[in-house]
C-alpha cells in the first residue's frame, strides 16, 4: 500500500504550512500501520494550466500525475482562502480531468480501485464545502470516497492562529485525522482484493 498527499498549500518550501502539519497526523496513522507515504508540496512545482496529462516543456505535472498513478491512497491537502480550496488544489483537479480518457480495454479509468480523501486547514468556515467539491470531482474520475476519509481544522470566521501556532482544536482534528487515515487504508485494501468491473462503454 501507498499514500500521496498533495499538499496544496500557496506557500512555497520551506515555509511553514499548517496543512502540511494537519497532513502529516494521518501520514504518522499510516506509517504506523506499514503503508508507505509521501507528502509533495505542489506549490514548488510548475503546474501549467490545462486539462491534459502532459502540457508540454516545462510542466511537472507528469512527474506529479506518475506518483499519483502509483499509489493507492491519495489525499487533497488544501487550506481555506475565501470560504474556497486554495487555488493550487483547484489545478490539481484540473489537471485529472484527463483521468477520464485515459481508460484501459474494459474502459476503467486508472483511479479506479484507488481511494481519495481531504484535508482541510484555514481560520473561515466553509471546511465541510471544501471536502464535498473535492471529492466529487474525484470520484467522477474512479476513485472512492471512504465515509469519514477528512478532517479539517479551523477557529472560525475572521483571522486568527494558524494549526501550527494553537493547540486548540488539535484534539478533535487529530483524532478525526487518525480515523480517516484507517479508514482510506482499510477500503484501499478491500478494493485492491476487489478489482474494479469493467465499464459498459460508448458514444
Amino acid at each position: 500500500m501507498k499514500a500521496l498527499v498533495l499538499n496544496c498549500t500557496l506557500k512555497p518550501s520551506p515555509e511553514s504550512s499548517s496543512t502540511e502539519a494537519l497532513s502529516r497526523v494521518l501520514m504518522r496513522q499510516w506509517s504506523e500501520d506499514g503503508i508507505e507515504n509521501e507528502l509533495l508540496r505542489l506549490a514548488d512545482y510548475d503546474i501549467k494550466p490545462g486539462v491534459k496529462s502532459d502540457m508540454g516543456e516545462g510542466d511537472d505535472w507528469p512527474v506529479i500525475r506518475e506518483k499519483i498513478s502509483g499509489s493507492d491512497i491519495l489525499v487533497i491537502a488544501t487550506p481555506t482562502w475565501l470560504g474556497q480550496m486554495s487555488s493550487i488544489a483547484k489545478r490539481a483537479l484540473e489537471r485529472l480531468d484527463a483521468v477520464l480518457s485515459e481508460t484501459d480495454e474494459q474502459g476503467r479509468t486508472w483511479a479506479m480501485g484507488k481511494v481519495a480523501g481531504v484535508v482541510v486547514t484555514g481560520n473561515e468556515d466553509g471546511a465541510h464545502h471544501i471536502v464535498a467539491t473535492v471529492l466529487q470531482p474525484l470520484v467522477d474520475i474512479g476513485f472512492t470516497a471512504p465515509g469519514q476519509a477528512w478532517t479539517y481544522w479551523h477557529l472560525g470566521p475572521g483571522p486568527g492562529p494558524d494549526y501550527t501556532d494553537t493547540e486548540q482544536g488539535h484534539d478533535y482534528s487529530d483524532r478525526v485525522g487518525r480515523n480517516a487515515a484507517r479508514n482510506l487504508a482499510w477500503v484501499a485494501r478491500a478494493l485492491a482484493a476487489a478489482p474494479p468491473p469493467a465499464q459498459e462503454t460508448g458514444s
